[in-house]
């Protein structure tokens, strides 16, 4: 590969790109670099989305000074990352992301020095070779992410053909896809979730490569997963990402125990959880991820409990051990943070719960702090076929109640209840 490219040049009038639609902060971050002296650009996945007539989620600039020469220019910067030193610039209640550009790595490069670290798999751990900006296009994931713009004079720089491949609508790495995934098996689950956030399609070349090397996936750090999962599913494509990891065979690297349990009948419990996040973002309202780690995980824990209860253990011991033995299991491939678990355990035990229908518990489970969230995943399963629709039906209609109201459907239930025989009373040893 080439490693010096003469970029195409194009001016403010040939592309869509206002000022207006760019943060003021990064703006003045650019030309407080330039005036030190050094060479800065606005890059990545905010130039695509100006371009494409998008909002940008946040703002990254790149650059030719140095992680410690970025921290001594801005007061309230601070260095993160090992992997990829980067600096965090906080400034107007916006935090903008300045990388220092990255060279390629050249056979002398010693791979065990602080700089490099590279696995036997090919897998880059460690990236802090500094480079030329030229240098720099030829390190990132895929052309449309490679676009740098300059804010003074206001131009686009394309140095691998990003704009085409904007204008193709097309997921294309810069270079050999099975070398630059190789190098980042991660890039695998950002081809899909560009592909799904834009609607855009993934180069043949690059599903060829992701179909040979997803098994890579395997050797992720999990905290690192999980840090991708959140992405993929908390963007508002969702559903449409889950059915694309699906179709290229990645989902099971995620979720390898929910991939087991899912069957040919759509939708499924993982699917409607998703539409449901989808559906929840486009309108405003929170998401968790430990609801949705708690439905995706609902039908390993179900196979668990049937299997340790045919095995004799009592229903509520069967259900602790399950519940700690899935989200064990599922944490050694995305990780699980404890105050995470804690929350999925919670929705997951109040399930029973809510089947139930305890007429002693009910003013309890309604003041519980994860009622909602328990009882959104209990509309989810009705949905499946189940639970009962005349279950989700009335907890429905008692969080809509008067006290009065609440009062007479609890009554209710009473009455309908099986009537217990009455005990006899043992005689006292005294008598």
């Amino acid at each position: 590969m080439n490693n010096k490219h003469t970029p195409q040049v194009i001016s403010p009038d040939s592309h869509s790109i206002s000022l207006s639609a760019v943060s003021s902060t990064a703006i003045n971050i650019v030309e407080e670099l330039k005036s030190a002296g050094y060479e800065a650009h606005l890059v990545g996945g905010c130039v695509r989305d100006l371009l494409l007539g998008r909002t940008p989620k946040d703002f990254d600039i790149a650059t030719d000074a140095q992680p410690e020469e970025i921290k001594s220019l801005f007061r309230g910067c601070r260095l993160i990352g090992r992997r990829f030193r980067l600096a965090h610039v906080r400034r107007n209640g916006e935090t903008i992301e300045v990388a220092t550009f990255r060279a390629a790595l050249s056979d002398d490069d010693d791979v065990d020095d602080d700089r490099i670290r590279i696995t036997d798999h090919g897998q880059v751990l460690r990236d802090n070779v500094y480079g030329s900006r030229e240098d720099d296009v030829l390190r990132r994931d895929f052309t449309i992410n490679a676009l740098y713009f300059d804010p003074h004079d206001q131009s686009v720089l394309d140095f691998v053909g990003g704009m085409i491949d904007l204008e193709k609508q097309v997921i294309r790495t810069i270079g050999d896809p099975l070398e630059r995934l190789r190098e980042d098996p991660v890039r695998m689950l950002r081809a899909v979730r560009f592909a799904a956030k834009l609607q855009f399609d993934i180069d043949p070349d690059v599903i060829a490569a992701t179909a040979e090397l997803a098994p890579l996936l395997h050797h992720v750090p999990p905290a690192r997963m999980l840090d991708e999962v959140i992405k993929l599913f908390h963007g508002g494509d969702a559903l449409r990402t889950y059915d694309m990891l699906r179709e290229y065979g990645l989902f099971r690297y995620l979720f390898p125990f929910t991939e087991q349990c899912l069957d040919a009948i759509m939708p499924n419990l993982p699917s409607l959880a998703l539409a449901n996040t989808d559906s929840r973002i486009k309108v405003g309202k929170p998401v968790i991820p430990a609801f949705l780690f708690a439905c995706l995980l609902w039908d390993p824990l179900q196979a668990d409990v049937h299997k340790l209860r045919d095995g004799g253990m009592d229903v509520r011991r069967a259900w602790s051990v399950a519940a700690s033995d899935a989200l064990r299991d599922q944490a050694q491939h995305v990780a699980i943070p404890r105050r995470f678990m804690i929350v999925i355990k919670d929705i997951w035990a109040l399930q029973p719960q809510l089947e139930q229908r305890s007429p002693k518990n009910i003013n309890r489970l309604l003041a519980h702090k994860r009622f909602r969230a328990a009882y959104d995943l209990l509309l989810l399963r009705t949905e499946v076929k189940e639970i009962s629709p005349e279950i989700a039906q009335w907890w429905t209609q008692i969080q809509e109640a008067s006290q009065q109201e609440r009062d007479s459907m609890i009554r209710g239930l009473r009455a309908s209840a099986p009537k217990r025989g009455r005990r006899r009373k043992r005689k006292s040893r005294a008598a």
